[in-house]
C-alpha cells in the first residue's frame, strides 16, 4: 500500500466512503452537484478523495436526513456544522424537529407515498442498515406519537414500502426488511414491559396472542401485546406458526378473556381453528365461559364468523380488549 505523505491527510475512495455511510457512489456524486457537499481533493482534476472533514459532513447529512429533514437543508446544517467555530472546532448540526403532520411522497429510493415524515427518516436509516438510526428513528416515533400511531402511521407504512421493494427487486433489499423487523420489535418489546398478574381466580383471564399453524408473522401481535403491557393487562404470547392442538391446549389451561389470531394471508387462516377456540367452556356448571375471539390480520378478510371481532386498527384492538376488564381501582 502506497503510504501517506507526510503533512497529507488520509482520505477515502468515493466508493470506500459510498460503503461506509450505506449509500450509493451516485448519491455522494448527486449530493456534491445539487448541494454541494464535495470532496476537499480532485486527483487530476476528477477523481475525487474524501478528507476526514468530508466525512464528517457526509455523516452530519446521513443524521439529518434519517431524522426527517429535507436535504437541502440537511446540506446546509451539515456544511455549517464543519464550519470552524470560536474554538477552531465545528458545530453540532442542529437536529429538526420531527413535524408531527408533515407528509411526503418521497423516502430514498422506498415507494412510501402519502406517510408522515418521519417514514421518510426511518426508511433512509434502514436502506442504509444504519442500525442505531433506525433505533434512535423508532424510540423517537413513539415517544412523540404514543404507540399506537408510532405502529400505524410510521412502523407499518415503511415496512410496506420495503416489502413491496423486495418483491419487485428479485429479492434485493431482504436485509433491509430484516434489519428494520428486528428493531421494531425491540422497540415493541421496550414498551410492553415486563409480564402483568392481574385479578385472582375469579377474575378474567389473559389475552391470548397467537399467530395461527403455518403464519411466520408476529410484528402486528407484538405490537397489540405491547400496547396491552402499556394498559397493564396481563397477556400470553405464543409467537408464530403455534399448532392448532397447542393452541387448544393453552386455551383450556388459562381460560383466557380472549383469544387474538393474527393470519396475514388466507392459505393460513384456519376458520375451523377459530370456531373451535370459540366454543372452548370452562368454569363450573351454570356459570360457565368462554373467550372471546378476535380475528387479525388480512388473512381472515371475508372470513370472519359471527360473534368474531375484527378490529380495523391497533387501537381498536386495544380498546376493544381493555373494555373486557374491570377499571383498576385506584
Amino acid at each position: 500500500m502506497r503510504g501517506i505523505p507526510d503533512g497529507e491527510e488520509p482520505s477515502l475512495t468515493t466508493g470506500a466512503l459510498a460503503r461506509r455511510l450505506g449509500v450509493s457512489p451516485t448519491t455522494l456524486r448527486s449530493w456534491d452537484r445539487r448541494y454541494g457537499i464535495g470532496p476537499a481533493v480532485r486527483t487530476d482534476g476528477r477523481h475525487r478523495r474524501w478528507t476526514p472533514r468530508d466525512v464528517a459532513v457526509l455523516e452530519a447529512m446521513c443524521r439529518l436526513t434519517s431524522a426527517g429533514a429535507p436535504p437541502a437543508e440537511a446540506a446546509r446544517a451539515a456544511k455549517e456544522s464543519a464550519a470552524p467555530g470560536p474554538d477552531g472546532g465545528g458545530v453540532p448540526p442542529r437536529t429538526p424537529a420531527p413535524a408531527t403532520g408533515a407528509r411526503s411522497r418521497a423516502a430514498g429510493t422506498l415507494p412510501l407515498g402519502d406517510v408522515r415524515q418521519e417514514c421518510r427518516g426511518l426508511a433512509r436509516a434502514a436502506v442504509r442498515l444504519d442500525a442505531p438510526a433506525v433505533e434512535e428513528q423508532l424510540t423517537a416515533a413513539v415517544e412523540t406519537h404514543g404507540l399506537a400511531v408510532a405502529w400505524q402511521e410510521v412502523m407499518v407504512p415503511t415496512l410496506h414500502a420495503v416489502g413491496r421493494k423486495w418483491a419487485s427487486s428479485e429479492d434485493r433489499y431482504v436485509e433491509v426488511e430484516h434489519l428494520l423487523s428486528w428493531h421494531m420489535s425491540t422497540a415493541l418489546r421496550r414498551c410492553a414491559g415486563p409480564p402483568v398478574r392481574r385479578g385472582g381466580a375469579l377474575g378474567p383471564g389473559p389475552v391470548v396472542l397467537a399467530c395461527v399453524p403455518g403464519e411466520q408473522h408476529t410484528l402486528a401481535l407484538e405490537a397489540l401485546k405491547a400496547g396491552l403491557g402499556e394498559l397493564r393487562l396481563p397477556t400470553r404470547m405464543f409467537g408464530a406458526a403455534v399448532p392448532g392442538e397447542a393452541l387448544t391446549a393453552a386455551v383450556d389451561r388459562l381460560g383466557p378473556a380472549a383469544v387474538v389470531l393474527w393470519a396475514q394471508s388466507r392459505s393460513t387462516a384456519s376458520l375451523p381453528l377459530a370456531r373451535h377456540i370459540a366454543g372452548a367452556q370452562w368454569g363450573v356448571k351454570g356459570a360457565r365461559r368462554k373467550p372471546v375471539v378476535m380475528l387479525g390480520g388480512p388473512g381472515w378478510l371475508g372470513r370472519a364468523d359471527q360473534g368474531m371481532l375484527r378490529p380495523t386498527a391497533l387501537q381498536d384492538a386495544l380498546d376493544t380488549l381493555a373494555a373486557l376488564y374491570p377499571a383498576p381501582h385506584p
